[in-house]
């Protein structure tokens, strides 16, 4: 499934994503698997992938789209991202419906998060984008402070907390990892390896 977890504040954003997905077999069963869920998009960019397996494949291609346009800034990034990533989505569908039925485990969802020079006053944005409404259209919105997917409130609320405060982006950081390795603990769907990252105005760095 993947556990998608963001927040920002003045100084930056911290991202954070299990590895646990879905996929399917040869006989059409569900399996789980794991994937590298934390795909980075340019200096100042990345984005988190979960539900169906193949959206993480959907962001390493979007990765390569990017680099060829030479698109960095998290806006226009965000612009190029809806309608590629819904190209993708689809053809994903046409072949899997051929053998398996539409149903909401196909699902598939993103954070989008980075870093954009163009506003003083709010050089950091996220994006959500997903299957809003019916399959296989994909939908997208700014987000705020603090986002999980799947929701967890308790930890958004915290989260809320430490982005008003505005903490150090250290401390977001081992916020978010111990309430991490909580879940993984009491939720089936989330498990290691998790990954972590932060975006500042200096760029895209991975958190051990």
């Amino acid at each position: 499934m993947s556990q998608l977890v963001v927040c920002q504040n003045a100084e930056g954003i911290v991202l954070a994503v299990d590895s646990k997905s879905v996929s399917f077999d040869s006989s059409g069963n569900m399996i789980d698997v794991q994937v590298d869920s934390l795909v980075q998009l340019g200096p100042h960019a990345a984005i988190l992938a979960g539900g169906a397996a193949e959206s993480a494949e959907m962001c390493q291609k979007l990765r390569t789209f990017l680099a060829e346009e030479e698109l960095t800034d998290v806006q226009d990034i965000y612009t190029a991202a809806l309608p590629f990533l819904g190209s993708e989505y689809e053809k994903i569908m046409r072949t899997k419906c051929e053998t398996i039925p539409v149903d909401p485990i196909h699902h598939i969802y993103f954070i989008l998060a980075g870093y954009t020079p163009k506003d003083f006053l709010r050089p950091f944005r996220m994006y959500m984008l997903w299957t809003k409404k019916k399959l296989p259209q994909l939908d997208g919105d700014e987000i705020g402070f603090a986002y999980t997917v799947p929701r967890r409130m308790g930890l958004e609320y915290k989260l809320n907390q430490l982005a008003k405060d505005n903490v150090p982006l250290s401390q977001v950081l081992q916020a978010i990892k111990e309430s991490m390795e909580i879940l993984g603990q009491q939720q089936e769907e989330v498990g290691p390896p998790y990954d972590f990252a932060s975006i500042t105005k200096e760029g895209f760095q991975k958190a051990d």
